[in-house]
């Protein structure tokens, strides 16, 4: 039956602060929430480039494919510069230029498109570790250093994001100017967790299962933070951004490398096949199924 107007908005204003909460790291509990489209965008955004929201919706498929998608960024960048012996240099040219163009394909979409969008995902994790590896590997910069300038870098994205659109909520992300600076904020997410997870792994030498589970355990604790206390949703989401590079980047290597290194001996082709596989499924997943996308007001009607 269908809600009259007074129920409908009791009903969403009886969302609670919690609720909100949950949105950043599992699926949205109310799906009455309205999607922000192309009528309810704020007076201060230009006319000229109004579209839909352009990234999809914070749930446990988001994470999922995340962390697969480190994975691949760092078995990936691996296989491509040894196994085909393109080298650092040659392989971060190849793998810029597909970023380049994958990203010119995300900026003309009008709206989310899950594969277009997480194949911008997969090679900014690629070309972010590559990034990190050129300084390290080819410039001699050491890890303290990339790290310390990576996390200027993220830190003055997020300043000029936030002074020009006053606010970094992805949830926003209807302009080519608040997709540039999210799209930047990703990439310097990947090259920093790369650096500091590299330079933690290498004081600590840990091994590569026992620093996942230091990462994953990070994680755990940023998302405490977000449930049960007042820990800002927009920095927690960026904390755990950052923290699914080294967790995944681990993961990675215990899987792809020898066992004599402490690893499972799979190789980086191997994983990142599998891994890749697995993104490819959940994406088509979510595609089917628009589980990563809330409905819009017309849509949620339809239903009701």
């Amino acid at each position: 039956m269908a809600l009259d107007s007074s129920e409908e908005t009791g009903r969403e204003n009886s969302v609670s602060l919690t609720e909100d909460r949950v949105q950043i790291f599992s699926e949205p509990l109310c799906k009455t929430r309205v999607m922000v489209n192309c009528t309810q965008l704020d007076a201060t955004t230009p006319r000229a480039r109004q579209m839909l929201n352009k990234v999809p919706e914070v749930t446990i498929y988001f994470w999922i494919i995340k962390v697969l998608a480190t994975t691949v960024g760092e078995t990936a960048a691996d296989n491509l510069n040894a196994k085909l012996n393109l080298g650092l240099t040659g392989t971060t040219y190849v793998m810029g230029s597909l970023l380049i163009i994958t990203l010119l394909f995300q900026f003309r979409c009008r709206k989310y498109m899950p594969g277009i969008y997480w194949l911008a995902v997969v090679l900014l994790s690629i070309v972010g570790t590559l990034i990190t590896d050129n300084l390290v590997n080819n410039f001699g910069v050491p890890l303290e250093t990339t790290t310390i300038i990576f996390s200027v870098a993220l830190a003055a994205t997020f300043a000029a994001w936030y002074a020009s659109e006053k606010t970094l909520s992805i949830h926003t992300i209807y302009t080519t100017r608040r997709e540039a600076f999210y799209w930047a904020a990703i990439l310097f997410t990947f090259a920093l967790g790369t650096a500091a997870g590299d330079l933690v792994g290498e004081k600590l030498n840990l091994g590569y299962w026992k620093s996942a589970l230091i990462f994953g355990a990070l994680i755990a604790v940023v998302a405490a933070g977000a449930f049960g206390f007042t820990l800002n949703m927009v920095l927690a989401f960026w904390i755990a951004y950052i923290l699914t590079r080294p967790l995944g980047a681990s993961i990675g290597d215990y899987l792809s490398q020898a066992r004599t290194d402490n690893g499972l001996g799979l190789g980086t082709v191997w994983t990142s096949v599998l891994f890749l596989a697995a993104i490819l499924s959940l994406v088509v997943y979510l595609t089917i199924t628009r589980r990563d996308q809330l409905r819009s007001p017309a849509e949620e009607k339809s239903v009701v």
